[in-house]
């Protein structure tokens, strides 16, 4: 029980955390404001690992609700 409490709270926050890293990585940068395809890919990365981190704290509280 235990066990599974724990991967569900690293499958969100190891996402959530990588997402951040990444936005505020280029965020941090000089040259923001002319995006090139670099910074629109790590932008789409951070995205998606925010993405991946919303899914599972949806799926933790749908699971949380059923029982």
């Amino acid at each position: 029980m235990e066990q599974t409490r724990r991967r569900r709270l690293a499958t969100i926050f190891v996402p959530a955390f990588v997402g951040l890293i990444g936005l505020f990585s280029l965020i941090n940068r000089p040259r923001f404001q002319t995006y090139h395809a670099v910074d629109v890919l790590q932008l789409l990365a951070s995205g998606m690992c925010f993405g991946i981190a919303l899914v599972g704290l949806l799926g933790t509280v749908r699971q949380r609700d059923r029982t």
